[in-house]
């Protein structure tokens, strides 16, 4: 995905400079089909914002050293481990991603 500046970019080569497609897309170091898709559209692309990531982020090293121990601890036992205090259900979802099967 493309940022509103390298839109901007690709419409001023291409418009003002006359340079070709494939010449941008060189230039630019990105494919040639998101250089023809920029220069077909008329609004910039919409600003996205980056993830922010999860709570749980922050305790998986301790969950998964927990689970390197007891493969088969409920995640209830492993939230009271932790001293987790935030959403039972959030804890639950990553716990049943990193137990080994």
């Amino acid at each position: 995905m493309i940022g509103v500046e390298d839109w901007a970019e690709i419409r001023r080569l291409h418009r003002a400079e006359g340079m070709s497609i494939k010449g941008i897309a060189r230039h630019l170091g990105i494919a040639r089909n998101t250089v023809r898709r920029a220069v077909a559209s008329d609004d910039p692309p919409k600003y996205r914002r980056a993830p922010k990531g999860s709570i749980v982020d922050a305790v998986e090293p301790a969950i998964r050293e927990l689970l390197a121990k007891y493969p088969r601890m409920p995640a209830t036992v492993i939230a009271e481990r932790i001293g987790w205090e935030r959403s039972l259900s959030v804890l639950k979802r990553r716990v049943r991603e990193l137990r080994p099967v």
